[in-house]
């Protein structure tokens, strides 16, 4: 089911059909707010009693089976949903229903969970996208355990790129952001300043006590926290 709600409006709200592989906690979740946002959503899980965990207002379609099956993902609306994410506790089975699902039913919009993150860039390159769950546990688990250390706000799904926050050392008030990029590696997307954010400009002067929120090159970010810190060659002092 593919339908827009309001044409006519600027703010136009698409209405879709998703299947959801998976009853766990992030596929019982996904499908609960899919569902709050007005989608239309079908939960496929190999045990029937994994749909508990669904709300009990819960008005989408429910099918028992492996996430695999063509003949359960057809009776789960696959031929009709605009996307599908591939959410059981097993890579392999998560990989497999995304390949059928783009490959067999030509769903563009997939997307698989895995939790072994070198396995996840690959099939990264292979262009099915994915989440690296262990990646963002452990970045949740430092989080908590290091309250101190400085942390990712977002990374993307292949770990390649991380939006962090850093506050600005007193070595660098008075100079401009654009002092403070790395080409190619980090660029400041964003100040908060007194509580105030707003979007960084190269010409924007630093101040002591500023927050920078910077987007990353993931392999770059010890380069950045050196650079941060005046110890490469021309930096600041």
């Amino acid at each position: 089911m593919l339908a827009v709600a309001h044409p006519g409006l600027r703010n136009e709200v698409v209405i879709v059909h998703v299947v959801v592989v998976g009853c766990g906690r992030v596929g019982s979740g996904l499908a609960r707010i899919l569902e709050e946002g007005g989608h239309s959503v079908a939960v496929v899980d190999r045990r029937s009693k994994a749909f508990s965990r669904l709300p009990e207002n819960f008005s989408g379609k429910t099918v028992v089976g492996v996430g695999f099956d063509r003949d359960r993902l057809i009776a789960a609306g696959i031929e009709e949903a605009s996307a599908l994410a591939a959410v059981t506790n097993g890579d392999n089975s998560n990989i497999l229903v995304a390949r059928v699902a783009r490959e067999t039913f030509g769903i563009d919009n997939v997307v698989a969970r895995i939790y072994d993150p070198r396995r996840a860039k690959i099939y990264e390159r292979l262009g099915v996208p994915t989440i690296a769950t262990v990646e963002w546990a452990t970045e949740r688990v430092l989080q908590r355990i290091m309250p101190a250390r400085p942390t990712a706000e977002w990374i993307d799904q292949s770990a390649s790129v991380l939006l962090i926050e850093r506050p600005v050392p007193p070595r660098w008030a008075g100079h401009k952001v654009s002092e403070l990029d790395l080409l190619g590696a980090a660029r400041t997307s964003a100040i908060t300043r007194l509580g105030q954010g707003s979007v960084a400009a190269p010409d924007t002067v630093l101040q002591e006590g500023d927050i920078v929120h910077v987007t990353i090159d993931g392999n770059s970010l010890d380069l950045f926290d050196r650079h941060l810190a005046g110890e490469l060659t021309g930096g600041t002092h």
